[in-house]
């Protein structure tokens, strides 16, 4: 499943979320710039490394905490995460402030990155990307906004099937999948051997966004209700009637 767009509009520009999706889009052109061999090297500087970091922890490893967080494998790896974070994180953004969603957004991918070194300690092949802390943006907007709609396309053999479901069933099939697919990789525990997708990142990443959301999410009543008393229920609602009638 492939979600497209969302029917709840940004009261203020995603300052924050622009400039994340920026660099990351930024930090991935440098790391083409850099051809194979340089990318690689770079990847493994600054990427986690659970081996190395449980062994070795220090300053250095603590910072590739974050510094993994704006690094990604492929076009493919890049563009899922940043049209994710682009659907999701401006109205959470709009929720939590400026300054509370980047440090909720740095603090679930810190948390989200633990929890896969955790699983996976002995793993020497260095973990980059943003999913885990974009996963914390997914499991906060799931509680802030569990009815609101999610435009999404299943693509079945080569024709792209379209479909409006709500944010907490998407959420939900998405979590339920990398949570299953983390319990199979940690059965296989082929991810000591070759890369993969960091599933318990994932999950952990979405726990923690749910654990999280309300120590920095402001009041309901008060980020609900805009300048002329409309909600944001309401507003989803205005937006969505506008779309069937064009």
């Amino acid at each position: 499943m492939i979600p497209l767009r969302d029917n709840i509009p940004s009261r203020t520009f995603p300052v924050v979320n622009t400039v994340l999706i920026l660099a990351n889009v930024g930090a991935f052109l440098y790391e083409l710039s850099l051809g194979s061999a340089g990318a690689q090297q770079l990847i493994e500087q600054f990427g986690i490394v659970p081996r190395s970091f449980l062994n070795s922890f220090g300053a250095t490893e603590i910072a590739t905490v974050y510094s993994s967080m704006f690094l990604h494998a492929g076009w493919a790896h890049l563009l899922s995460n940043m049209l994710a974070l682009y659907i999701f994180g401006d109205n959470v953004e709009d929720r939590m402030g400026k300054v509370g969603y980047l440090i909720f957004y740095l603090l679930g991918g810190t948390l989200a990155g633990l929890a896969q070194i955790y699983s996976d300690q002995g793993s020497i092949i260095p973990m980059i990307g943003a999913s885990g802390a974009i996963a914390a943006v997914l499991g906060a907007y799931i509680v802030l906004y569990p009815r609101a709609r999610v435009l999404t396309v299943i693509p079945i053999w080569v024709i792209p099937f379209f479909i409006e479901l709500y944010a907490g069933v998407y959420l939900g099939i998405w979590f339920l999948t990398q949570l299953l697919s983390g319990t199979a990789a940690i059965v296989a525990r082929s991810s000591q051997t070759e890369g993969g997708v960091a599933f318990w990142a994932h999950a952990s990443g979405f726990v923690a966004g749910l654990a999280l959301v309300k120590v920095f999410a402001r009041s309901v009543r008060r980020s609900r209700t805009n300048r002329v008393g409309v909600t944001c229920e309401q507003h989803a609602q205005i937006a969505s009637s506008i779309d069937r009638l064009r």
